[in-house]
């Protein structure tokens, strides 16, 4: 499968947003700091990346947080999946949680979300008096049942 060019300004001490294996879907990005930001227990801080990128029309990057940092320290991303549109062109930002009982601490390089490049579909809303029907219908939130 071709990989698409992106456009991208550094302005961090860090390497570019890497795969860190052959499989990987999403690309590690890094915290843009000069000193280590203390991130308190059900604290929200906005943390720089120094990245600059241009998406090509049609395509869309998505922010998610990184598994490690998850279980290991109980920092994730808000806003996840964030959406990166196309038309975008300011610093990439990433907004963590500590949602442990205990400070942590984010170190200037930390590997802080993964960013994934995604084609974005276009929809044109077709308005109508009824839909069809299916098997599910109106069944929503645990509808289906625990097992």
């Amino acid at each position: 499968m071709p990989a698409i060019e992106i456009k991208i300004i550094n302005h961090s001490a860090n390497p570019l947003p890497e795969y860190a294996t052959a499989g990987s879907s999403g690309m590690d990005i890094r915290a843009n700091l000069d000193t280590p930001q203390n991130l308190e227990p059900f604290e929200r801080v906005l943390i720089p990346t120094g990245l600059f990128m241009e998406l090509p029309p049609g395509y869309e990057a998505q922010i998610r947080p990184r598994s490690g940092l998850a279980i290991k320290q109980g920092i994730t991303c808000l806003n996840t999946p964030g959406t990166i549109d196309a038309d975008y062109r300011g610093e990439i930002k990433i907004i963590l949680i500590n949602l442990s009982a205990e400070k942590q601490v984010i170190q200037p390089g930390d590997r802080i979300a993964q960013l994934i490049v995604q084609k974005v579909e276009k929809a044109v809303w077709k308005e109508v008096a009824m839909l069809e029907s299916s098997e599910r219908n109106e069944g929503g939130f645990g509808h289906t049942g625990k097992q």
